[in-house]
């Protein structure tokens, strides 16, 4: 057997491309950093130019490369563009001395891209305000797939995206909206940039400062949960409305993007009928309504919460708080207004079941996804029926059709490699002294891009304490979640890198 000849020009002309993108950002963080007068423009603006020449240089070296990607390369341009991109972006961190060490800057940027949201920083709200923006960017560029904005420009390069899509798309449900992928990338890239331009208005609206409104808005739209804040959303305790409007973008974060293109095109019916869309909202209308009458009825949210008092009365602040951190946790954004390991001891291990519930197919959150929930449920109610009917033949339905055989072992598959992973990550976590709470939270909202851990890292903790190398099993636990395991481990396997 031998080894595989890959198309090297192509990958490393569509690194170059991606360092573009990640250089262009850091210059709008510089124009940020200039407009407030933070003292690091000069250093942002070195960060930003010397991303563009990497990449300029990678895109020169390459420009005669041939047009042609097959889906092994695809595979390598996606997990190893996420890890280029990561490295590229600790330079903002590192040129202004945000953040000194190398491996903590990596672990906050890949925590960016990953949209995880752990942070390393003890006190956020001391760092320049261009840092900021950059470190909320890094949400906002892998919210919905580096790889899917360089879709949208690769006719440039006269190569097709669909290797690429296929590979970072999140989820199995593969529902386009155009028949060109290029189109499809670009109509969910303008929904994007909507909602966030709709949410940072809103934001300011309810009281928020332009800075903080536009950083929250980059942060929830993308799942992210950075926060300009020290306290994150607990900061806004005294404002409901504030926490209103993040936690109905953060539903629709949590929403697969097809759905909105069709409430746009006027499709309602679509979305009514959409069966992954009724389990999202029921999942998040029952869990709510768990959370809201325990913390209503036996927790004491006043001495729970990180900044402000209640102020609309005991039965609209539980249920806040509860909507809110179940939309948090579901959507995997990871923002706080509470420590809701306060709350009661059910309500922290329900918080931690929901780290494997995830958002929907298509949307920016992590986790397992609602849909391989739904048919995991389905198939094991039928297996009742199989085990009485032996020769029936029952197919599992998903919006009113029937799924592949294929489809239901890939999801089965992935479900087995999920909780795979987890527990590896636990017994990783463990290796560093840690106590058994705090090793299993560190991989659940580690693979599941939640961001709040238990333990020694829960939401009001932060990740300082995990020593270097458990700040590098993490991040690889994130790279390997937000790209749904597949994209990473086909990659360690011999047969990749061989022909046959």
């Amino acid at each position: 057997m031998s080894r595989i000849h890959l198309n090297y020009k192509i990958i490393f002309h569509f690194f170059g491309l991606l360092l573009l993108f990640n250089g262009g950002f850091m210059l709008i963080a510089t124009l940020i950093s200039l407009i407030y007068k933070d003292g690091v423009t000069l250093e942002l603006l070195l960060a930003g130019m010397a991303t563009l020449l990497i990449g300029s240089f990678a895109m020169v070296r390459t420009r005669n490369h041939r047009k042609e990607m097959n889906k092994r390369e695809g595979y390598i341009v996606v997990a190893f563009g996420w890890i280029v991109m990561s490295l590229t972006g600790t330079l903002p961190y590192l040129v202004t001395g945000a953040i000194p060490t190398f491996t903590e800057a990596f672990f906050e940027t890949m925590s960016g891209y990953t949209t995880t949201g752990a942070s390393i920083l003890n006190d956020i709200e001391i760092l320049p305000k261009g840092v900021l923006f950059w470190r909320s960017t890094t949400h906002w560029i892998g919210g919905m797939g580096i790889i899917v904005l360089a879709i949208a420009i690769l006719p440039l390069l006269g190569v097709g995206g669909m290797q690429l899509f296929a590979a970072e798309a999140p989820g199995p449900g593969g529902d386009k909206l155009h028949p060109r992928i290029t189109d499809t990338a670009k109509r969910l890239w303008l929904i994007y940039f909507g909602y966030t331009a709709a949410e940072t208005l809103l934001l300011q609206l309810a009281g928020m400062s332009f800075f903080d409104a536009i950083n929250h808005a980059l942060s929830t739209l993308s799942t992210g949960g950075f926060s300009t804040k020290n306290a994150s959303i607990a900061h806004w305790n005294d404002n409901p409305a504030i926490q209103y409007i993040i936690m109905f973008f953060m539903f629709l974060a949590g929403t697969n993007f097809v759905l909105s293109y069709y409430l746009f095109k006027g499709k309602v019916s679509k979305i009514v009928r959409d069966d992954e869309f009724k389990l999202y909202f029921q999942f998040i209308a029952a869990f709510t309504l768990v959370a809201a009458l325990l913390i209503y009825f036996r927790a004491d949210v006043s001495q729970s919460s990180i900044a402000h008092p209640m102020v609309l009365g005991a039965g609209e602040s539980a249920f806040r708080h509860g909507l809110f951190q179940v939309l948090a946790i579901v959507t995997t954004t990871g923002f706080v207004t509470a420590d809701y390991t306060m709350w009661t001891p059910f309500l922290t291990v329900f918080f931690f079941g929901l780290m494997f519930l995830g958002g929907s197919a298509g949307s920016t959150a992590g986790g397992v996804k609602v849909v391989r929930h739904l048919i995991l449920i389905k198939n094991g109610f039928l297996e009742f029926k199989r085990a009485l009917h032996p020769n029936a033949i029952l197919p599992v339905r998903y919006n009113k059709k029937s799924i592949s055989g294929d489809i239901v072992f890939n999801i089965l598959g992935f479900f087995i490699l999920y909780m795979l992973s987890f527990i590896i990550g636990g017994l990783g976590f463990s290796m560093f002294q840690m106590d058994f709470e705090s090793a299993i939270g560190l991989s659940a909202s580690s693979l599941g891009n939640v961001g709040p851990a238990l333990g020694d890292f829960g939401p009001v903790n932060n990740y300082a304490g995990l020593p270097p190398l458990g700040k590098w099993w993490a991040s690889f636990l994130m790279l390997l979640g937000r790209l749904e395991l597949f994209t990473i481990l086909i990659l360690l396997t011999p047969f990749f890198w061989r022909n046959r």
